[in-house]
């Protein structure tokens, strides 16, 4: 469900005009910019959602609009609308003040630190304080005061609650009285429709019992909220909960993919956790696809014409302070995933999920999540990483030779199908077209900025290491059953091993200047592809194409036919072999090669998809040489 921004409407946090997203568990509006601070301070802070491009079930929307209207945000800043707070010093951030420092400064206070909410009179007992703030909670949500409900969830409130007089939650009571926006709320602060009162009925239960139909599907929809959106990110289709599917198991077209002793032991560890961990991972999932879902959307709504240089995509999940180092360690490893190796963790979550709620818990063991990230990564390089080095860094570094030898193992993988029973269906690969758009621009915008600064001589090689990792977008690399040519060795076939095997190998680089002048040329003609996707322009993407395998075919030229270095190699390989893929690719939008709209879309994620291979391989060319021509 979409919304149409009323004129009225203002960013809560810098007073912009016409904000496009919302906090949802802050129940407040935000601009473009002030939603990628919002961002980085991860879900934990603030869960993000885009008003237009992002699907909302009705109500839930519903409730946000709710609250914004009801002056949520005067939760959040109780002690600035003060008259003295004005003479403190103390301000909000307004439209004109930059992401950073100001606005980020100003919503991390907010939120994070909460330095601006109505203050409790101290107490020696906080315990007792939180219990009293749940029981007023638990008697207010039989109204329709949301702004009450959440001023008290702000100040410690807690939506699981099990009232001791009562014998029941907050929720039971929102459901009993068919409060559905109370629920809604409820439900983003974590409280669980499954939870049985002290008569063994569900919040679900009584929303029937009163005839609250709605509510009573929508809290089935909130209690498979997790399966339901690993299972729509693989496969675009949510289970019939009313007609008693409650669990969708996408497969691998290719089984025999999952056949490795590698991928047997990780299903097997991830079948012996207990259901503790189990959970904590499947909720580390369920965030990283909500980061690379939000990517797509956040990359795919900017205007491509500027260079954003201040806002940009988050690379890894933030950390979560209440959580372990080693769990935060593992969240990040998320990222570093490519397509497939995160669609066959996702897919053997929800196979484990399906298996657990049927009644067969398995054997415990006390394997924690990290040894799961390490063994569904399927590439001994991920492993060895860690031997010589952190776990996660600050700033991730673009110069990981393991992880170039991750990506460039691409072509092994294949595409989903579903298992519904009407039969499997073809699905775009992993994501939609503005996952991969998001792949694309990231590394565009990177590219660009990296090469202006170059050419005005004013970046420090260690520059380089400051931009996000190639791991941190989705490499599905697609299948690769097509075959393949170089545009720079003639003949199909397999990719081609570079340059002639008897001819010696070089270690002469081209100059930095003339590959990033090639690389800008490429950069250039991928942005145009990617406005043409944007704005389904199909006929356009076949001479976009041809005029990115020209300067591919250029900036190939500048390197020796047989580089010495196996970094250079992969790259070449890799924008080669994908400027020829996307010819290929371009050629199915001719008239008679597409059956229907789907066919379209499907052609449409593969094109983008080879457009990012071209923006990765030609950064990565970037990197090499200015690196080596600094030494």
């Amino acid at each position: 469900m979409s919304k149409r921004l009323r004129s009225s409407e203002v960013c809560a946090d810098c007073s912009g005009p016409d904000p496009s997203w919302a906090s949802v568990n802050r129940g407040i509006l935000i601009c473009d910019e002030c939603c990628s601070v919002h961002r980085s301070l991860g879900r934990h802070i603030s869960q993000v959602r885009h008003l237009k491009h992002t699907p909302w079930p009705p109500t839930l929307l519903q409730m946000v609009e709710t609250l914004y209207n009801n002056g949520a945000n005067s939760i959040w800043e109780h002690s600035l609308l003060d008259p003295a707070s004005i003479m403190s010093g103390r301000r909000k951030a307004n439209p004109q003040d930059k992401v950073h420092p100001n606005k980020a400064e100003f919503i991390r206070a907010k939120y994070q630190m909460l330095a601006f909410v109505h203050r409790l009179p101290c107490r020696d007992d906080d315990s007792v304080t939180a219990k009293d703030l749940s029981k007023q909670l638990h008697s207010s949500v039989r109204t329709g005061n949301l702004e009450t409900c959440l001023r008290l969830l702000s100040l410690g409130a807690q939506a699981n609650f099990f009232h001791p007089e009562k014998g029941n939650t907050p929720l039971h009571v929102a459901a009993k009285a068919g409060q559905i926006l109370q629920a809604e709320l409820l439900a983003v602060y974590g409280a669980d429709p499954g939870t049985q009162d002290s008569s063994g009925k569900t919040p679900i239960d009584y929303a029937r019992q009163g005839g609250h139909r709605e509510l009573a599907e929508r809290l089935v929809e909130v209690q498979y909220e997790l399966t339901d959106r690993l299972a729509f990110y693989l496969c675009g289709r949510r289970p019939d909960h009313l007609n008693g599917q409650h669990f969708i198991i996408p497969q691998m077209a290719d089984s025999s993919l999952d056949l490795s002793e590698l991928a047997k032991a990780a299903k097997k560890k991830l079948q012996s956790l207990s259901n503790h961990l189990f959970e904590e991972l499947a909720m580390d999932v369920y965030d990283e696809v909500d980061r690379r879902e939000t990517d797509a959307v956040w990359l795919a709504t900017q205007n491509h014409s500027t260079l954003v240089t201040e806002t940009t995509a988050v690379p890894f999940l933030p950390v979560n302070p209440e959580y372990s180092s080693t769990r935060n360690q593992g969240r990040q490893k998320l990222a570093r995933f490519n397509a497939h190796e995160f669609a066959t963790l996702v897919i053997d979550i929800l196979s484990d999920a399906k298996r657990r709620q049927q009644g067969n818990p398995g054997t415990v063991s006390k394997d924690n999540v990290e040894l799961i990230l390490k063994a569904i990564g399927s590439q001994p390089s991920v492993e060895s990483q860690d031997n010589d080095q952190p776990d996660y860094d600050s700033v991730a570094s673009d110069e990981d030779p393991d992880l170039d030898t991750v990506t460039s193992k691409a072509s092994r993988q294949k595409s989903l199908d579903s298992d519904l029973s009407d039969g499997p269906v073809p699905i775009q690969e992993f994501m939609d077209v503005k996952n991969a758009l998001v792949a694309s621009e990231a590394k565009i915008q990177q590219l660009m900025k990296a090469s202006k600064l170059e050419k005005q001589n004013s970046v420090p090689e260690s520059d380089y290491d400051n931009t996000t990792p190639d791991s941190e977008l989705d490499d599905t690399g697609s299948s690769r059953k097509t075959r393949q040519r170089s545009v720079i060795w003639p003949g199909e076939g397999a990719i081609p091993e570079l340059g002639d095997p008897h001819s010696m190998s070089s270690s002469t680089l081209p100059s930095t200047e003339d590959v990033i002048r090639k690389t800008e040329q490429i950069t250039k003609n991928i942005q145009e592809l990617l406005r043409a996707a944007q704005e389904n322009k199909h006929d356009s993407y076949i001479p976009c194409s041809e005029r990115i395998h020209v300067a591919v075919t250029e900036m190939a030229a500048l390197f020796p036919k047989k580089p010495k270095s196996d970094m250079v190699r992969t790259s070449l390989r890799l924008l080669t072999s994908s400027a020829y893929r996307l010819q290929s690719e371009c050629k199915k939008t001719l008239p008679g090669e597409t059956s229907c709209p789907t066919d379209i879309q499907l052609v449409t994620q593969q094109v983008i998809q080879c457009a990012y291979d071209i923006a990765k391989a030609a950064k990565q060319l970037v990197t090499i040489t200015t690196k080596e021509n600094n030494h």
